[in-house]
């Protein structure tokens, strides 16, 4: 490899479930309505995937979106992240989206970090690049939590959505750089906040030999402990960041947090002292669609032109672990500003 150190981020793709469904049809079964969805969360809609859809296949459209973008082959990738709490196979969903894109010369595996996934996998692939093991990696935030809630707990079920995104990274020249700083957190000790908890079902297979068959309780939530951690947290990881680059808030192009909830969005804006008109948000949409938020709001933002190329961004992620973490971004190659 050659003198090329630094990263650009050249592409992005997104996909998700055709099946909307609103707050007025949760209100056909449970005990809520549009208004005490919104008015706690900012949610009016999400994507839910039907039998027919699948993460691998959402995963692998994003991602063949995003390397199309980036002008790559699929022999061209080196690495294939996939970032999701959800896959459907526990060996691993990252091959199924390799094959499918037919990038044979590409190492894949998944990284489970919850709602954190995508930016901790985008730090990770970051790595790869800066110690030139690979060249080019697609990074991919993909969930289908509607599978793993409780359809009658109010508390959990409005907030989830489904949906992949992917981002497309490469080593650029050397003075330039798409991740600028960052810093990665994580909180055991409040690892019962939320959580997708293991089940074990006994089985008896002999008289002398009792097993287990494995399985996962639905997703569990104290809603309060995640929102005061997040907004207590989350300013001070971004405040490290841009005092790492020796920047302000007021440099910024864009905040990009993940799409949890819209009050807490706006607690962190304020606290870093940024304008609305700045704060990327397509919660009211598509809810909290998990490891898939960031990249796909980044993703849209992109496609819309408003993330332009040169464009400072500092986003970050946070969730179940207790995890957390943030990442000060520029859009784009060098070349293209």
């Amino acid at each position: 490899m050659s003198a090329a150190v630094g990263i650009a981020l050249t592409g992005s793709g997104a996909a998700s479930p055709a099946r909307v469904v609103t707050n007025d049809e949760l209100s056909l079964w449970l005990d809520t309505s549009d208004d005490w969805i919104r008015s706690r969360t900012g949610i009016a809609a999400r994507r839910i995937a039907t039998a027919d859809d699948s993460l691998e296949s959402l995963s692998s459209q994003a991602a063949q979106q995003a390397l199309e973008q980036a002008g790559w082959r699929p022999d061209q990738v080196d690495l294939i992240l996939l970032a999701t709490s959800s896959p459907e196979d526990l060996f691993g969903s990252a091959p199924a989206v390799q094959a499918a894109l037919g990038a044979s010369n590409a190492v894949a595996f998944d990284l489970t970090a919850a709602c954190s996934g995508f930016l901790f996998a985008l730090i990770t692939a970051a790595q790869y690049i800066r110690s030139g093991a690979c060249r080019r990696v697609l990074v991919v935030g993909a969930d289908l939590l509607s599978r793993w809630v409780d359809w009658q707990d109010r508390r959990t079920c409005v907030l989830f959505g489904d949906g992949a995104a992917a981002v497309a990274m490469e080593a650029a020249p050397e003075g330039w750089d798409g991740l600028l700083t960052m810093v990665m957190r994580t909180d055991g000790r409040r690892r019962g906040c939320l959580t997708m908890a293991h089940q074990v079902t006994p089985q008896v297979l002999h008289d002398h030999l009792h097993a287990g068959f494995g399985g996962f309780r639905p997703i569990a939530m104290d809603g309060q402990e995640v929102y005061k951690f997040a907004v207590q947290q989350v300013p001070l990881v971004l405040t490290q960041v841009l005092e790492q680059a020796g920047l302000t808030a007021e440099q910024l192009d864009w905040l990009l947090l993940h799409q949890a909830n819209e009050r807490i969005l706006a607690s962190v804006a304020q606290r870093l002292g940024v304008p609305a008109a700045k704060v990327l948000s397509n919660l009211g949409s598509y809810g909290n669609t998990s490891a898939a938020t960031i990249p796909l709001m980044l993703h849209e933002a992109v496609e819309a032109q408003r993330i332009r190329p040169g464009h400072l961004i500092a986003s970050s992620g946070f969730g179940a672990g207790l995890s957390w973490g943030a990442a000060l971004l520029r859009w784009g190659r060098p070349d293209a500003t």
